[in-house]
């Protein structure tokens, strides 16, 4: 058939003179018989895993067209575009790599020599072959024996034949252009209905269905099925009879427990009538069948290939026929003597062969094995899905768990009629185990208990919740967890031991579970989930829980969020005296910064103000993200990952300059390591000076918006996401938020900038945006949920604002958006209600907040720069000197710290305890280098080789070593000064929360409050004559205790453990790790090159 004659047909690209392929030497030749769904898919994935090239590929179709989604036949109704079907573009094959594949059209193979490994087609073209793989999937079944001799006197085995009678099956492009053709030249006499018939109610008859009541050119249109009810063969009566009735109302006619008995043809072998079973004659000139399939095996017959004996090529489980150089893959590929007529096993069966193929020799083959043939669609308008086990009531389970002997199952349902929603969960007679299910009217649901039945794992929960939900939705995703989860990967503390912790009564509060378990008293990051896990047991325990921010405020940070806003507070002695407990109290480690960073949001207050700067933590009070020697990183703003090359190398000179690890980061942009605390203020005037701006790295505030080039250079593109990503990025920069935030826009739906994985991410469409939100990577991966579909471009950001401000005013302290939405009552539907549809009617003051907000904008440390004074940043305040805290060492030509021993040989002393053979006042640095602040005051002073840090609270002094015996880290001066429910003071350590206490007074002085194994010393300390005064022993038995050359870490401490590690990777594999030329002096201008 020519391509002309196909309405809407897409002709074939121009065809090439045949190759011999054997010109390609050792190159093993692969022909793929059959350019449809399954094979196209084959050809891509060999494609993209043969990365040696093994194979050269023919793929050889017989259809005029380029591989189309069969699925989305009946879409083509709406639209009748045929490049909107197409599986690939034609991009794809006109850009091919011709060394290594070729593809042909309109071509059938008709012949196979499997001695001489060669095909014939119908053009006389042979191809030679090493292996041969069959993808030619199957053809629709007309009943023969119901029909006359076609009128055009072709063959009966031909269905095309009929077509003129008015009779068709619904399988090709080809199938529907016909149809199409032949409705719009129909004309009936006037007395006689208009009426299209669909013989057979699965799957493809109610997408049949579907199609012909899209055409609009029938008076009637009829399903007729065997069964009961429709779609029989995926439903069971009560499911498939509420879909029947949702049929109808759509104006199908509906006729189950029918068959069609009889065709009636008028004198010009036209069809006119047919009748049923029940005798009942009906008008009819359109009869499309969609009862079975036929595999296209009857080649391979010829060729004498094991065939099943009811069709298809006999395949084992690695789609091998009885040839083994040739395999069979879909529809035309018979396992076990059953054929597939779905696209899941047929897609299934070539991502089994393409790996055995190209990975079998380096890994053990994959089997194919009894698919899951559930599935999820929605047929006319209705949502049906059908899982697992779908049948195990009806014919009894599939599989059971090991030591069931009793072969029961029992059904949980869920039917309303109003809705129309029916939902049947098939269970293990115990109710632990889901086998299968249906769903009619609501499929959300389908994936999770998809996954659920094939795990094959004991329900987390009742069943019922599923369906119904609970009290406490909060709680689900904590219970959702198996015991053996890790919750704290610094501590390695698991789920179980939490709650065993709880369950014990030892831990009856969130402060008591983190000192008895060390979980959560390291990074932090776990905080949250234990949170949700601490609340979910303490409820199931019957006790009563508070959301309590901290022993200071008895409100969640979301109330005192809208109370400060409301009352308008703007200091945290405003906020602790008109809503904390104990109006005169210091604060915590925990309310402070929150209410710091509360300020920061409403008001946007600079971070380095004296009433503020000690409510900050230890990243915004210096303006940098601290490392674990008590250096920070220094992360310039790089907006969507755009830099032009003049900043680039400005950026380089820099890093080289300040000797600074360089590394490029996951949002996009550079970061430079290793920055002295003394040295930020001039690395950013330079960075000024070259035009860069803080990137913020360092608060919990936006980090970055990533985009793919987008439109601008990719042929793929669609919207320009690097311009509204940027655009975002200046928008929202600065801005404090109860936690971190990302951005993401993506320039189509390959999702280049990862927008899925982002608090807020965009996708390019043709109609503007998708918007997502609450996305999240991290400890708890989160995958983003659509706000709202085609967004237009510029509607994007008072969305976004509302969004964002609605989640400043409502989220916890340190809770990503993603938890947030997934505790926000009602979820994205409710978040939908309020920033989308204005329920709560507060979308314009939203918006006026955000832009009231970002209109107040400045660049921290570009105000940091511009201030005279910036003794802040002074490494000791009482000398210029410096001291290393932890020992560098180069690896592959940049500067790091040396690792922290994974065995630590230094034994820790209990310092709170130390015995001085003698102590005398000694004057150490004047009194203004520790103010008095709102918020508390600290630094740091170097007495010999010892470090010591200072403390003023409330105008009461302390002093303290300035290391933290955990990791021997220096930093203890840069932690929040805290205090706690009865008044007493403690300085939190930075790095990992280690809280100490500080008056000497107290029992406990000098003692860790969350983890005995460590303690500090104290040192009386006074004030007099605008000098601060120390009381300490002599220098060289302070140096022996507490000197800096004694605790700081070493490299030959850990040199035989992670870089010995390494070291073995390389000698192993033999892998070149590339390293920087030395330079000439640090600062110096040296050789970047690499050295391999």
């Amino acid at each position: 058939m020519k391509v002309e004659e196909h309405i809407g047909g897409v002709p074939p690209l121009p065809h090439e003179k045949t190759r011999n392929v054997s010109q390609y030497g050792p190159v093993k030749r692969m022909v793929i018989v059959g350019l449809g769904m399954t094979g196209i898919a084959f050809l891509e994935k060999m494609l993209q895993n043969d990365t040696a090239e093994e194979y050269f590929y023919t793929v050889i179709g017989e259809e005029p067209y380029l591989a189309y989604n069969r699925v989305g036949l009946t879409e083509y109704f709406e639209h009748k575009n045929f490049d909107k079907l197409l599986l690939s573009p034609k991009t794809f094959y006109e850009e091919r790599n011709r060394d290594r594949w070729d593809f042909k059209v309109d071509e059938a193979v008709t012949q196979i020599d499997k001695d001489k490994k060669f095909v014939i087609t119908s053009k006389d073209n042979m191809y030679d072959y090493d292996l041969l793989v069959f993808a030619t999937g199957s053809n629709g079944v007309l009943p023969t024996h119901l029909l006359p001799d076609p009128i055009n006197g072709g063959s009966r085995d031909d269905y095309r034949n009929y077509r003129k009678m008015g009779c068709f099956v619904y399988r090709t492009i080809d199938d529907l252009n016909s149809m199409l053709d032949f409705s719009d030249k129909l004309t009936p006499p006037k007395d006689i209905t208009k009426r299209a018939i669909v013989v057979g109610g699965g799957l493809l008859g109610l997408e049949a269905g579907k199609a012909l009541l899209d055409m609009r050119t029938f008076d009637n249109v009829t399903v007729v099925h065997r069964s009961k009810w429709l779609l029989s063969q995926q439903m069971d009566e009560k499911g498939g009879g509420l879909l029947t009735d949702k049929v109808r109302d759509l104006g199908v006619t509906a006729r189950v427990g029918t068959t069609v008995d009889e065709l009636l043809f008028n004198e010009e072998g036209k069809l006119k009538g047919v009748k049923y079973n029940d005798g009942t004659i009906e008008d009819c000139q359109l009869l499309c069948y969609t009862i079975g399939i036929k595999p296209r095996d009857e080649v391979a017959i010829q060729a004498g290939i094991n065939c099943s004996s009811r069709g298809g090529l006999a395949i084992n489980n690695h789609m091998q026929t009885s040839d083994p150089n040739i395999y069979a893959i879909g529809e035309c590929a018979s396992w076990n003597d059953k054929t597939f007529g779905l696209i899941a096993p047929g897609i299934t069966m070539a991502d089994i062969l393409s790996f055995n193929l190209i990975q079998a020799k380096f890994h053990s083959p994959k089997e194919f094995a009894e698919p899951d043939i559930g599935t999820r669609l929605k047929l006319m308008g209705v949502d049906v899905a059908s899982f697992g086990d779908y049948f195990a009531d009806k014919n009894g389970p599939k599989w059971l768990p090991k030591g069931y002997t009793l072969k029961k199952v029992r059904s949980l349902v869920y039917e309303d009629p109003i809705e129309g929603i029916y939902i049947k969960l098939i269970l293990t007679q115990d109710g632990k185990y889901l086998l299968g299910g249906i769903l009619v009217g609501n499929t959300k649901q389908f994936t999770k208990f998809t996954s659920i039945a094939k795990q094959r794992k004991p329900l987390p929960c009742p069943a019922s919740e599923f369906i119904l939900g609970k009290g406490g939705e909060d709680d689900e995703d904590a219970d959702m967890l198996s015991d053996d989860t890790q919750v704290c990967s610094c501590q390695n503390i698991s789920k179980g031991m939490l709650v065993e912790s709880i369950r014990a009564g030892k831990s009856g509060s969130l402060g008591e579970l983190k000192s008895n378990t060390k979980a959560g008293t390291s990074c932090g990051g776990c905080e949250p989930t234990m949170k949700a896990i601490f609340e979910s047991e303490m409820k199931k325990m019957g006790k009563q829980l508070s959301n309590a921010l901290c022993v200071h405020f008895k409100e969640s940070r979301a109330d005192l969020f809208s109370l400060i806003m409301v009352k308008q507070y703007k200091s945290f002695k405003q906020v602790m005296q008109n809503l904390g407990s104990k109006p005169e109290a210091a604060g915590c480690e925990i309310c402070k910064p929150t209410i710091g960073s509360i300020l920061s949001t409403l008001y946007n207050r600079h971070v380095l103000d004296s009433d503020v700067h000690g409510l900050q933590e230890t990243n915004d009070k210096f303006l940098g993200n601290i490392q674990r020697n008590g250096t920070y990183s220094v992360i310039p703003r790089m907006s969507g990952g755009e830099i032009t090359p003049e900043k680039l190398i400005s950026i380089g000179n820099i890093a080289q300059k300040y000797d600074l690890y360089t590394k490029i980061t996951g949002a996009q942009r550079v970061d430079l390591f290793g920055a002295l605390k003394q040295d930020l203020p001039k690395i950013w005037e330079e960075l000024y000076a070259n035009g860069f701006e803080s990137g913020q790295g360092y608060g919990k505030s936006l980090r970055n918006v990533k985009s793919c080039v987008g439109s601008t250079w990719c042929r793929y593109g669609i919207g320009d996401s690097v311009g509204l990503a940027l655009r975002l990025e200046e928008r929202y920069k600065g801005i404090r938020s109860p936690h971190k935030m990302k951005g993401g826009v993506s320039g189509c739906v390959r999702d280049c900038a990862e927008f899925h994985s982002k608090d807020f991410g965009l996708c390019a469409v043709q109609n503007g945006f998708n918007v997502y939100v609450g996305g999240n990577g991290g400890m708890k991966p989160a995958h983003a949920q659509l706000l709202k579909a085609d967004c237009a471009p510029d509607q994007v950001i008072p969305l976004l604002d509302r969004y964002l401000m609605f989640y400043f005013r409502t989220a916890d302290r340190l809770q990503r958006t993603a938890r947030w939405l997934e505790n926000l009552d009602g979820g994205i539907e409710y978040l939908k209600d309020v920033v989308v549809f204005d329920k709560l009617g507060i979308c314009k003051e939203l918006e006026d907040q955000m832009n009231e907000l970002v209109g107040h904008y400045f660049d921290e440390w570009k105000e940091a720069v511009d201030q005279p004074d910036k003794k802040i940043f002074k490494q000791f305040a009482n000398t210029d000197k410096e001291q290393e805290n932890v020992e560098i060492i180069r690896e592959r030509g940049q500067r790091r710290p040396a690792d922290w021993p994974e065995n630590d040989k230094v034994e820790r002393k209990d310092f709170k305890n130390i015995k001085w053979s003698s102590t005398s006042w000694k004057a150490i640095c004047p009194s203004s280098e520790l103010p008095e602040k709102e918020a508390g005051s600290s630094t740091t002073v170097l007495v010999s080789d010892t470090q010591l840090a200072l403390f003023r609270l409330d105008n009461k002094l302390y002093a303290s070593q300035n290391m933290c015996g955990h990791k021997r880290a220096f930093v203890l001066s840069q932690g929040i000064i805290s205090t706690d429910e009865n008044d007493n003071v403690y300085i939190s350590c930075p790095l990992h929360k280690k809280n100490y206490n500080l008056e000497q007074d107290k029992p406990n002085a000098g003692a860790c409050k969350n983890d005995d194994n460590y303690s500090v010393a104290l040192f009386d300390i006074k004030e007099d004559d605008d000098m601060i005064w120390i009381n300490l022993p002599p220098e060289d038995e302070l140096d022996e205790m507490l000197g800096t050359t004694k605790w700081k870490v070493k490299k030959d401490e850990s040199i035989n453990e992670g870089i010995a590690t390494f070291k073995k990777l390389d000698n192993k594999f033999k892998i070149k790790v590339p390293v920087r030329a030395p330079i000439a002096s640090t600062g110096g201008g040296g050789d970047a090159a690499l050295d391999w």
